[in-house]
């Protein structure tokens, strides 16, 4: 297999530009850059957002985690990361007046269009958020280009800053990865409404009880007849959905009791969707 050619070239982002990269908006949002572009930093990430419904590209761990947390926030309405600074002129003129080296390709020495990690739509209002490791944020090098990004931002009124692992909930986050993939259940149209009322009421009867997730899942399976672990995914996809609550800032552990368990909705709502 051939080797992916990564340096920026003038015509590679003219061909970006065309290609309609950094337009869009929810679903029909382009990436600037996308993980087959650049090394990435970690397990890179093509998850399907709950809030745009497409794969995000995500270059990071920690561009993984806060976009768990930004699909978890109901006030969070779009979400387009790796968002470019075009026109590429702009960013140019601001590093000139700064005295700040523009970022540029190594090997081509031809200027990149910079990208924010995430321009996120929060209650109707625009931020910009770059999310690095803490250790990134106190390299030289590193806090210029951010000074690029933020001069670039304030001349559009729109808010940024900086987000690190120190400002992300651990707990939180890990109990959104652990429910994320089955925001889309293909359990749901394939049982059906009345099989999966039952299940929320068999199993929403015993977890209001006390019982251990894991044995109250077990046993909603082997009463209804079910293949072993579709309870379990329907708890989590009820979860996802915000059909129950559990306490969300406490690691869900299936051998233990779902701690403040509460049904918010009936099973009526999965009308929408599956």
């Amino acid at each position: 297999m051939a080797k992916r050619k990564r340096e920026v070239t003038e015509a590679k982002i003219e061909r970006f530009i065309k290609e309609g990269r950094g337009q869009g908006t929810g679903k029909d949002y382009l990436p600037w850059l996308k993980i087959q572009d650049v090394p990435s930093e970690g397990r890179a990430t093509r998850g399907v957002g709950w809030t745009t419904g497409r794969r995000h590209e995500l270059m990071s761990d920690i561009e993984r985690d806060y976009c768990y947390l930004l699909d978890y926030s109901d006030n969070v309405t779009d979400i387009r990361e790796q968002f470019p600074l075009l026109p590429l002129e702009e960013t140019l003129m601001i590093a000139e007046k700064l005295g700040i080296k523009h970022p540029a390709d190594p090997k081509t020495g031809v200027p990149v269009v910079m990208t924010t990690d995430f321009l996120v739509t929060y209650k109707d209002k625009e931020y910009a958020r770059t999310v690095k490791p803490f250790s990134e944020t106190e390299d030289d090098r590193t806090i210029e280009k951010f000074e690029i990004e933020r001069v670039y931002w304030e001349t559009r009124n729109i808010d940024w800053g900086i987000i690190t692992y120190q400002d992300l909930p651990e707990p939180l986050i890990r109990n959104i990865e652990w429910v994320h993939k089955e925001y889309h259940n293909e359990d749901v149209p394939e049982l059906g409404h009345f099989a999966v009322q039952n299940l929320q009421r068999i199993l929403a009867t015993r977890l209001y009880d006390g019982e251990k997730i894991s044995t109250a899942c077990l046993a909603c399976d082997e009463q209804l007849g079910l293949e072993i672990g579709t309870s379990l995914a329907m708890f989590r996809h009820f979860i996802a959905r915000k059909i129950w609550s559990v306490d969300m800032n406490e690691r869900i552990i299936p051998s233990l009791a779902a701690k403040d368990f509460t049904v918010n909705e009936t099973v009526v709502s999965l009308a929408k969707g599956g």
